[in-house]
């Protein structure tokens, strides 16, 4: 959590610094943004899926897993992938000192595919719900949601400006919706880390728990009480007789999650 924080804080600093007239160091500075951003999303990947013990058709059961724990790390990590490669060309085509129209069409596309994703992620991330949770800890989710759609949606608003820059259309407010999505970023995450925090004092809720018996699923097969093809047909059973905890994954940590 306190990775994607830092990255955000990255992220300002490059839209900051991209308001100077020299514009390498902003550049250089959101390369790095974007970077962090792909990393810590898929480290979150993996240590979702590590919570699964990499039982990919668990996902068929728990559609919140698929959608949110699987789903938006790897959707937010293309995205800062296809910004970063577009930024990246821009950099090129500036430090050679010449530039082809086809290429920097290129990489202006590029800069508008990663917020899409982005925005496609945050979506996919409102469909988090914690079904034992309190009203308070549904409040602390959607202060999550909506600043990170928000910023997303600046980044894509932003990317739209740059490609009408190139049609001759020109705009002073490209930089400064690029800040104003960064802060809401920065926004998302930290109130992502008092959610976390707040939600984990609460007695008796559970954050990390597989839904549509996919739990029951992973704790039998741990167990080698019975292989999955069965285990849908003896849960009710064992429902009856009381299903004990088992290892649960990692969820919440923010995704991209921009």
């Amino acid at each position: 959590m306190g990775s994607i924080l830092l990255a955000t804080i990255v992220l300002i600093g490059g839209f900051v610094a991209e308001l100077s007239k020299e514009t390498k160091p902003g550049l250089a500075l959101l390369l790095i943004a974007l970077l962090l951003i792909a990393v810590v999303n898929l480290h979150d990947l993996v240590a979702h899926l590590a919570g699964i013990d990499y039982r990919f058709p668990l996902m068929g059961y728990d559609t919140q897993f698929a959608l949110v724990e699987f789903a938006v790390p790897v959707i937010q990590a293309l995205g800062a992938l296809l910004s970063f490669l577009g930024i990246l060309f821009i950099l090129i085509q500036e430090h050679k000192g010449f530039g082809h129209f086809k290429s920097e069409r290129h990489a202006l596309n590029l800069l508008a595919a990663g917020p899409a994703l982005w925005v496609l992620g945050s979506i996919h991330n409102s469909c988090q719900i914690y079904e034992r949770a309190d009203g308070h800890a549904q409040i602390l989710q959607q202060s999550v949601h909506i600043p990170f759609l928000i910023g997303s949606s600046l980044f894509f608003v932003g990317s739209i400006l740059n490609i009408r820059e190139q049609a001759g259309w020109e705009s002073p407010w490209t930089g400064i919706i690029g800040i104003f999505g960064s802060l809401m970023l920065f926004i998302g995450g930290l109130t992502n880390v008092v959610k976390v925090f707040e939600m984990q004092q609460i007695d008796g809720v559970r954050l990390e728990k597989l839904r549509g018996g996919a739990q029951e699923r992973l704790i039998r097969e741990r167990d080698g009480h019975a292989p999955l093809i069965l285990a849908e047909e003896r849960r009710g059973k064992s429902a009856a007789g009381g299903t004990r905890a088992g290892p649960t994954p990692y969820k919440d940590v923010l995704v991209g999650q921009p």
